[in-house]
């Protein structure tokens, strides 16, 4: 699968959405109880995934300013703080 975007990359959402994919998937042959407890699970592993992302991007943005900032270009480090 290919997906695109404009003028942007993938938010942290979709990258979780596909790293979930990658680690669990629930079979539609399950029993409707397994199909639950697995959908669950995917569903905890699905936000345990967007929050280490989330995570890390925000520490990248302050190690980015930090070194931005000590180089003397403020401007640049004020942008990356105003990132959404």
């Amino acid at each position: 699968m290919v997906s695109t975007t404009n003028n942007k990359g993938h938010d942290p959402e979709f990258w979780a959405a596909e790293i979930t994919k990658k680690i669990c998937e629930v079979s539609a042959q399950a029993e409707p109880h397994v199909r639950m407890q697995a959908e669950a699970f995917r569903n905890h592993i699905y936000t345990v995934i967007l929050l280490g992302i989330k995570n890390a991007i925000a520490s990248d943005r302050v190690t980015l300013t930090g070194l931005l900032t000590k180089q003397g270009q403020e401007d640049m480090a004020k942008i990356i703080k105003e990132l959404p």
